[in-house]
């Protein structure tokens, strides 16, 4: 049981949500410490105006924060960097999704329900570090089909970057694990920058080699940045987790 890491799991959430925000692109309007005003009002059993979304204490929102989403991904029952992979992806996406990306990171049916079956590959996990990972990854896959990714993109990349160290740290408790997971992210990022260099520069041989009329290689450099695209997106976020990974590995140190 770690329902001790609740308070851990809260700080790391906070620590993203921020404090408030009356965004325009945000569907969930004035937010404070990630709690919106429909929540607040919920809990409250009231209507509630923006001013008292702005005055809510970190106290009350870890005690709307318990209930809503811990309780729901069972982070109590789960073991150290799992609990806090399902309540962050809960807390930003909704519960459901944050166990269906911890099941994901198990390999288990994804249908966003903590039951039996999850309960049991979640306990009885090999390699947290690749769940950890993997449960990331799916989140997010999710996160960059969304059509508010071009507001919000890179702010959630670096929470997930953050929170796969952090989960990390929390399962492996080594700074020696850490300081070698910022060393694959960053050989990733070599690899990735390398394949999309050899991409662009295959592309613009194959043009000049087979003679094609000009407007080819308009087609062709289209279809140069599709392939490419992904690979450098892959590369950021791989920099991103390196950072992250490194960081987490200088607080166990100190």
């Amino acid at each position: 049981m770690t329902q001790r890491n609740y308070r851990a799991c809260l700080d790391h959430v906070l620590k993203w949500e921020g404090g408030y925000v009356d965004h325009p692109r945000d569907p969930g309007g004035a937010t404070n410490h990630g709690i919106t005003r429909a929540t607040l009002a919920q809990h409250l059993g009231r209507p509630v105006t923006k001013a008292e979304v702005k005055a809510l204490t970190v106290e009350t929102a870890g005690e709307i924060y318990r209930p809503r989403y811990w309780d729901k991904v069972r982070g109590g029952d789960l073991a150290d960097g799992f609990d806090l992979v399902a309540f962050d992806g809960g807390v930003n996406s909704g519960p459901r999704r944050g166990v269906r990306w911890l099941q994901k990171g198990l390999g288990v049916t994804a249908d966003g329900v903590m039951g039996p079956q999850t309960q049991a590959a979640a306990n009885g996990a090999g390699d947290r570090v690749v769940v950890i990972q993997r449960a990331c990854a799916a989140r997010m896959g999710f996160l960059r089909g969304l059509k508010t990714w071009s507001s919000f993109g890179r702010g959630w990349a670096r929470r997930v970057a953050d929170t796969e160290a952090t989960a990390v740290a929390m399962a492996t408790r080594s700074a020696e694990v850490l300081v070698d997971e910022a060393a694959k992210a960053r050989k990733a990022v070599r690899n990735e920058v390398s394949s999309a260099a050899g991409t662009t520069v295959t592309g613009v041989g194959a043009d000049q080699a087979a003679g094609l009329p000009g407007w080819s290689g308009w087609v062709i450099a289209a279809a140069v940045v599709i392939i490419i695209f992904p690979l450098v997106m892959r590369a950021i976020h791989n920099a991103r987790r390196a950072a992250a990974y490194r960081a987490k590995a200088q607080g166990i140190s100190q």
